[in-house]
């Protein structure tokens, strides 16, 4: 239940903690992630402007994005999601792991 697409999504990893994992996510027009489950509760910043398609395995559906623009979504969500824009779109994905452990006391 992906796209069929010849370009990948280039995830960045920018923090990969027991409490965090942030990713950018560059999209050349076209390019998927293919299809995955989120383990952590996530929310997404977008950097560009761009038309994200996502498939949810039963369905394709466009949803148009502005830079700045932000969502979030629990964990379990299965999904691919494609560039369909005809330009680059790229947003940052905050991966929830451990909240608790952002700020330890002390």
């Amino acid at each position: 239940m992906s796209f069929r697409c010849e370009t990948s999504a280039v995830p960045t990893v920018l923090r990969d903690d027991e409490a965090l994992r942030i990713t950018r996510w560059d999209f050349a027009p076209g390019a998927s992630t293919g299809w995955h489950r989120h383990g952590w509760a996530y929310f997404v910043v977008m950097l560009t402007d761009a038309v994200m398609r996502v498939h949810d395995g039963a369905k394709a559906f466009d949803v148009p994005r502005s830079a700045g623009e932000t969502y979030v979504r629990p964990a379990g969500v299965e999904h691919d999601v494609m560039n369909g824009s005809g330009r680059d779109m790229a947003f940052v994905e905050i991966e929830l792991k451990r909240p608790d452990k952002l700020f330890p006391p002390g």
